[in-house]
């Protein structure tokens, strides 16, 4: 049988398809260009997007499970709807989504209420599936390592709540884990849901104290200065994505992403190692 990847080429995406193959699993990827597609040997590759019904038909059919994973765009709700309705007309039953921590929590910010909205669909239609959770990405630091190496600051408005900073190859890790389960079962498993987050609660001091002890040399924390914060993603991406970001930015000063209890022992059980951390990731960041 099959399992279908979204977002096969991105961030999470990638370490899905590996984390499946290196498990013996028949994968296949949706993917826009497959030339650029660069994945393991022996993943069929169907082109289309998540907006494209007839590729999604066609990327979809012989498919037994699928892995449904969306990049932050104006029309990601939707993308997420034609996909999981595409899905059930194909009589899949086995389904593992990439949500966000505390979706229900951010409600005005754009990409998290649209995820929470899919959450809603997939109960509300008794769809079989996994709701993965993830905390803040430690990879969102590969954007903004420079600024720490090369001024001494760590820029990201994070505050003193604290996120449960999760990296990308553990939640690649774990939806593979749960794609296999649902796609072993001999039933369609229920709906469940599932936090993923990292080892430690960092706060923005918390952050720049890491990469001082691994720099060994003193960083800053920027502060919590959201306005400034979207001004500067302004030059780098539209005003619509600036926006959400000081959006969620404000949300981790009010709210944090602080796990629930026994999430961490839950997701070191899963893996049977331990997760990975933060110190960790910014050591590699710092030798590479």
């Amino acid at each position: 049988m099959t399992i279908l990847v979204t977002g096969a080429t991105g961030t999470v995406g990638r370490h899905v398809v590996d984390q499946l193959t290196k498990r013996g699993a028949d994968v296949r990827a949706l993917v826009r260009d497959p030339a650029k597609a660069n994945l393991p040997a022996g993943v069929a590759l169907a082109k289309g997007d998540l907006l494209d019904v007839d590729s999604l038909r066609a990327a979809m059919s012989g498919v037994s499970t699928l892995f449904l994973l969306n990049a932050v765009t104006p029309d990601e709700f939707t993308q997420a709807l034609v996909a999981l309705n595409v899905a059930r007309e194909a009589g899949i039953e086995r389904i593992v989504y990439l949500s966000v921590i505390h979706s229900d929590v951010y409600v005005n910010v754009p990409h998290f209420a649209g995820k929470f909205a899919v959450e809603r669909m997939i109960e509300q239609m008794e769809l079989h599936a996994t709701i993965l959770r993830p905390a803040y990405f430690m990879n969102n630091e590969l954007t903004i390592k420079d600024v720490v190496l090369n001024y001494g600051v760590y820029p990201m408005p994070i505050g003193a709540k604290g996120l449960a900073m999760i990296d990308a190859r553990d939640i690649g890790e774990i939806a593979a884990i749960e794609l296999i389960r649902r796609e072993q079962s001999p039933e369609p498993l229920p709906l469940t849901r599932l936090n993923l987050v990292g080892p430690d609660t960092l706060t923005g001091t918390d952050a720049a104290a890491v990469w001082s002890d691994v720099l060994r040399r003193p960083i800053a924390y920027g502060g919590d200065d959201t306005v400034g914060f979207e001004t500067n993603l302004r030059q780098v991406m539209p005003s619509w994505m600036a926006f959400d970001m000081r959006l969620m930015a404000e949300r981790f000063l009010g709210d944090g992403m602080v796990p629930d209890k026994g999430d961490v022992a839950r997701l070191t059980a899963l893996l049977g190692r331990p997760l990975r951390s933060y110190r960790d990731f910014v050591a590699e960041i710092a030798m590479a």
